[in-house]
Order: C-alpha cells, then sequence, then structure tokens
C-alpha cells in the first residue's frame, strides 16, 4: 500500500479526526519526559555533591573524566527506567487507540476498559521490551548531551 492509499484508507473510515487518533495519550506522554529529566538532573547533583569532597582544587573541579561519564550514562539509565515504569500506561493505550475498528474511543474511557476486561497488568504489556530498546539509547543519548555541553563550556 503507497502512502496516498493508506492516507484516504484512514480518511475513508473516519476521516479527518482518523489521523489524530491517539494524540491524547501522545500528550499524557509528556509526563514521562518531565519525571526523567526531575530524577536524571536529581541524580546528577547527588553525583556532583559525591564527587565536591574528593576534589577541592577548583582546576581539577572543572574537569571531568570518564566515571564521570558513566555516572551520568547510570544515571540516565535510572531515571529512564523509573520513568518509563510510571508512565508506561500511556503507550498502551496510544497504541490501541490507533488500532483500526476497535471499541476504544478516547484516553480516559480506554484507560478504565483496558483494565476491566484485561486486568491491571494489561497496562503494563510489551514493557520490557520498551526498556531494553530505551535505556541503551537514553544512556547514550544523555552522555552524549552532557559531553557536548562539557566540549563547549571549554
Amino acid at each position: 500500500m503507497s502512502a496516498f492509499e493508506c492516507v484516504r484508507r484512514v480518511y475513508d473510515a473516519d476521516g479527518f479526526r482518523g489521523f489524530y487518533r491517539g494524540m491524547s495519550a501522545s500528550y499524557a506522554g509528556i509526563s514521562e519526559t518531565v519525571i526523567h529529566f526531575v530524577i536524571y538532573e536529581n541524580i546528577k547533583r547527588r553525583l556532583l555533591e559525591a564527587k565536591a569532597p574528593q576534589n577541592m582544587d577548583e582546576e581539577e573541579d572543572a574537569s571531568k573524566d570518564a566515571s564521570d561519564f558513566v555516572g551520568m550514562m547510570l544515571a540516565a539509565a535510572t531515571s529512564k527506567t523509573c520513568a518509563t515504569s510510571i508512565a508506561y500506561p500511556h503507550e498502551v493505550i496510544r497504541t490501541r487507540l490507533r488500532e483500526e475498528g476497535t471499541k476504544y474511543h478516547s484516553f480516559f474511557q480506554t484507560l478504565t476498559t483496558v483494565p476491566r476486561e484485561e486486568g491491571y497488568r494489561a497496562l503494563y504489556r510489551g514493557l520490557t521490551t520498551h526498556l531494553v530498546r530505551q535505556i541503551p539509547n537514553t544512556a547514550i543519548m544523555m552522555c552524549t548531551y552532557e559531553l557536548v555541553v562539557y566540549l563547549l563550556n571549554g
């Protein structure tokens, strides 16, 4: 199926609104990013505070070594694991809302229907696979960000 045929099929089935199915769940997904950054910055601050008594010289304190970046990767992995575990149900809801011809119509209706019919564990179906994909990606991304900031600050 070509992209044009896909667009036409969605429009024929659900009209213009069909292109925005699952958008409310995507907005709920912003909470995952917020939680991730709050936890990450907190862990990063604690790591820096723990390192501060070791290096009293300001010149040494400004430099970073490989263990700092490993620490940042671990902080990113930990914070992403926590955030994803808390906010994961929005992923399941978004996926259900995007299924064609389903009984799911809105965010809150899906949030109540899935646990009622399948149990609360259904809201976390696929979490392990999601974490296996997301954690290394996030750890590398945040470490790269910290490295670029460090290099730009000279």
